[in-house]
This record gives C-alpha cells, structure tokens and sequence, in this order.
C-alpha cells in the first residue's frame, strides 16, 4: 500500500480556514498544490540561467531528478555489461584501466605496523621488537594462498584484483570467513562480483532491499547482503541465494564492500567509466572504420575487362554460360595481388580512399583528452607517450599522482586495514600475538592496529633532479628520511637503514669499502670494533656533536647515498 503524501493533505492554517472561509481554503490549497508540482516538475523560475526552459539552448534539456537508487538500479545491469565489453575490445578503456591499476596496486601494498608505544604504556624496544614479529607474521599470511577461501591468489594478488572489479563492475564485495586451515580456524578472503549480490527471486525494490542490500527500515542502515550461488548470467539454470550479516553479533565485519560513493545515500556503484561509455564506443567504431579502409586501400587487385565481341569469337555458348556463372559467384571480396575478370560491358569503379586519413590523429587525440579528463588521468599518462618538455611531463606524472594516491588510500582504509584488523584479532584470540587490552578497550585496540600501508612509488622523469630536491627537503627539515624514502619507491626507510648498516659493516669487514671522496675527513680504524659483531646492537660510545668522529658518519653516510 502506498504512503500517503503529506503535501497533499491541508495544512492546519487551511484547515481552521476552511471552517470561516470554505472557498478562500480551497483556492489556497490549490495554489499550495501547483507551486509545489512546479517547483518539483517543472523547475526554470528562479535566477540561474542554466536552469531556464525557456531557452533554446536548454528547452529540450530534461533531466530526471531521481533518488539514487532511481538514477542508478535501472541502468546497473546494462552499464556493467558494456563497461567490461570496453575492458575486453577497446584499446583505451583497457590501457586506463591497466594504468590505473598499475599505478594504485602495483606490487601489492605492503603493511607496516605503526603502534604508539607511549600509548600502549610499553618500551620503544618492546614496541620495535612487536612490530617485527607482527610483520613477519602477517606477510607469512599474506603471502600464502591459505588467505584465499578458493586458494588461487594471496592477499595481494586478491588485492589487485578487488580493485580491479570494482572499476570495472562499479563495486565488490569481499566476504570475511573464517575457515578451516591445517587444523585450525584461520581468515580466508571470498571475493564475490558485484551481479552475484542481487534481489533474490527477482524481488522488486523496495524501502528495506535494493540491488541484494538489506536495509533498515528505520535508517536505511545496510545491514546484510544477499549473495546468489551462481552468477546471474551462468549457464546453470537454478541459483540459490545466502544471506551474509555485515556484521555480526560481537560488531566482526562479516563482509568489506568497496565501492566510490558519489551521492549521499548511494547503496551500490557505478563503473569507472559509465560517464564516457557512449564516447568510448564511438571512438572505437572510428578507429576500427579507419583501420578498415586504411587496409582496402593498401590492397593491390588487377581488374582485366574484356571486349564483348573479342568475348563472343573465343567462346561458345557453353563456355561464356560457365563463365558467368563463376563471375557472378564472385563475394565483391578483393585479396592483395588478385587478378578479377570482368564480363563484357563491366568496368571497374577505382575510387581512391585517401587514407591513412591525416584529420585522424588529431581529433583522436582532441577525444581522448576528453576521456581523460573524466577519468582524472592527463592525456599523456593514459596514451603513455610523453613528447613534451620535462616540466610538462613531470607535471602530468604529479597531477594523475594525486589521483592514484587517493584511490590508494580509500583502498587502504576498506579493505587492507579491516583486513589486517580482522586478522590481527584472530591471532590475538587464539594467543599467537600479545596484545593487552585488545579486546577490552576499542582505543587500545585502534592502537594496536595503527599501520601505513606503502605501495610503490611514482618513479622519476629525471633521477638526478628529484634526488637532489629530496636531500634538500631533509636539509630544510620540511621533510623527513621515511617520507623521501616512501615517495621514492614505497618502502619503509627504518628499513633500508638497517638494511644498508649491515652492508657498510661487512664492507669494512671485508676490506671493500670504498674510498673517501677527495676532501672528506678520512675515517679512523677502531680496533676496538668487533668486524663480526651485530651492527644492530647500540654502541657504548655516544658520538659528540661536532667532533671528527660525527664528521666522518656523515661523510660515510653522504657516499652510502651517493651509490
């Protein structure tokens, strides 16, 4: 049954003026009535041009004005059926696609643990010494694929790919179950594609269920999914459907949906590239129509024609018969370096093509600016062709940096790190992990979980360049070691410290280390330092500021760099 609208019914002042004034309220509610089915229909009376009907630029602009789940559930199917036939056939969804994915996911990211040990009331070496075991075992987790429920992919390939459907197909869920591994209970990822969460049966939508969401009545809170068996478009005929809780009874994520929301109250998403759908496909037949005549062009055919009375004196009419026969057989199909006979009377038509058509590359590249711009990637990171000057290059380089950083950091914050949270809190339970407080105190727990996901870094257009401003920034202090060196190439710099300290002991160990740069302070032998000792281990001998001992660490640190 419908709800009855409110604004249809009398408000109390024409109420209490029926009883006075019949007419007079009548006349008003009417009024009442038509301003509002203006203001909600028709829309174009206020001050802003572009909202004018009255125009002719604007008059047959009609825009519906839909709810989200109006504007977008209708088209759902239709968008995510041509978005993923452009992933598969066309050239330039495919390659920023690829791009996108590439630059956002790479590698993998990599987790760091990054808890607060004045926090957590515990040591900086306690806090060091659990951050390395907790790293350890959760890359011991990540890097096997245990952590798949069908296991196929490791955490980091399931990464990639989650990211990748959900550009393709506008959203993925990512189920959390805990399954059985080698005797005990273990988190595994279930990666489910956005048209296997769906209305069950064909139900329609409705207040409390839209597109395989549950949602409260009250609060159009999502509260479950309902996820089909099989996919919608399988050849199998009958598909069953499970109703998985977003959360369970102790708040545990049962289930990670990943998706952009663009309007407030967005239950599901739209693919990447649902805007220029239309403009990709076109641009497509474009290049498939030039590439075709391109190829007719290119192609050589000799066309001989014959007189009809020289046809008449060699053939009987048995032969010419069979002979026109087979020439009327003949498709119009022309082959490089084919002679074609033609009958008496015909001649051949030879219109010359003109290509490779010389307007093709520039407005190809005019479109693909366009798209470019919708997708947020200059056009010079989505063709990958870079003929511009270096400050250009860079500039475009930087400008779709801020994007993949973005997108790098919402998939952090919805599936990585409520992964890493989940799994931490099944090796907390089951005693492998020491974390006091963990599951008492939420504010603890958050401190136990702190983490920087890294990716990999942007690269560089000039090396030299970007080194050496990075050096400056650290000089200026208005940056740091740890965020050069994950600007750089993603990796953590505590790292690479220790890293490269046990590299500069054995060189000295061994005798390689290089030579001192001509001018530096030489570095004195210590005889007193043990070649075989830990390079890790703290040095009873604190360095004084500005003494020869400093100077000669930094010059020993300045030629690490310089290698």
């Amino acid at each position: 049954m419908k709800r009855p609208n409110p604004n249809f019914e009398p408000t109390l002042i024409e109420r209490a003026l029926a009883h006075v004034a019949p007419k007079t309220a009548q006349i008003m509610l009417h009024n009442r009535l038509k301003f509002e089915a203006t203001v909600a229909m028709g829309r174009g009376f206020g001050g802003y041009i572009g909202a004018r009907r009255d125009r002719a630029a604007t008059a047959d602009w009609n825009p519906g004005g839909g709810s989200p789940a109006v504007d977008i559930s209708p088209d759902l199917p239709m968008l995510r059926d041509r978005s993923r036939d452009q992933m598969r056939n066309a050239p330039v969804a495919l390659g920023a696609l690829n791009t996108d994915v590439l630059h956002v996911v790479g590698t993998g990211l990599s987790y760091t643990p990054a808890i607060n040990a004045k926090r957590l009331g515990i040591t900086e070496e306690r806090a060091q010494e659990w951050m390395d075991d907790t790293k350890f075992r959760f890359n011991i987790w990540a890097s096997s694929p245990d952590s798949d429920y069908l296991r196929k992919l490791d955490f980091y390939s399931n990464i990639e790919l989650t990211y990748r459907s959900s550009r393709e197909s506008g959203d993925i869920f990512v189920l959390t179950p805990m399954v059985e591994r080698y005797g005990e209970l273990s988190l595994a990822l279930q990666l489910v594609e956005a048209d296997r969460v769906c209305n069950p049966r064909g139900q329609q939508q409705s207040d409390t269920l839209q597109d395989g969401v549950e949602l409260e009545a009250d609060t159009g809170i999502p509260i479950a999914v309902h996820v089909a068996k099989n996919h919608p478009g399988d050849w199998r005929g009958v598909n069953e459907w499970t109703r998985v809780e977003l959360r369970g009874s102790t708040g545990r994520r049962n289930v990670l949906h990943h998706f952009d929301c663009l309007r407030p109250g967005q239950v599901r998403g739209v693919p990447w590239i649902a805007p220029i759908i239309e403009p990709l496909k076109q641009l497509n037949k474009w290049s498939d129509a030039e590439l075709n005549a391109a190829v007719v062009s290119s192609i050589y055919v000799m066309f001989m024609e014959m007189d009809a009375e020289a046809f008449q004196d060699l053939y009987d009419d048995e032969s010419a018969k069979t002979i026109v026969n087979n020439a009327q057989k003949w498709s119009g199909k022309m082959e490089s370096g084919k002679a074609i006979n033609l009958l008496p009377g015909e001649k051949a038509n030879i219109q010359t093509p003109g290509r490779p058509n010389p307007e093709f590359d520039p407005f190809w590249n005019a479109m693909v600016r366009q798209i470019g711009m919708a997708l947020g990637m200059p056009h010079e990171v989505l063709t990958m062709h870079f003929q511009s000057s270096y400050t250009a290059a860079r500039g475009a380089l930087l400008m779709a940096w801020r994007g993949f950083t973005q997108r790098r950091e919402k998939m952090a914050k919805t599936i990585c790190q409520p992964v890493l949270e989940l799994w931490l809190a099944n090796e907390v339970a089951v005693g492998r992990i020491a974390c006091p407080g963990f599951f008492a105190d939420r504010a603890i727990r958050a401190a136990w979980c702190a983490s920087i996901w890294t990716g990999d870094g942007p690269g560089s257009v000039d090396p030299l360049k970007e080194v050496t401003a990075a050096e400056k920034r650290v000089a200026m202090e208005i940056s740091t070691l740890q965020a050069e060196s994950i600007l750089h190439d993603g990796q953590d710099w505590d790292a690479k410290h220790r890293q490269r300290t046990k590299e500069v002991a054995m060189q000295k160990r061994d005798g390689t280390a290089p030579a001192a740069a001509p001018g530096s302070v030489p570095v004195a032998a210590d005889s007193s330092v043990d070649p075989n000792a830990d390079p890790n281990a703290p040095t009873d001998k604190p360095v004084d500021p500005g003494s020869d001992q400093e100077d000669a660490a930094a010059a020993e640190l300045r030629r690490g760099l310089s290698r």
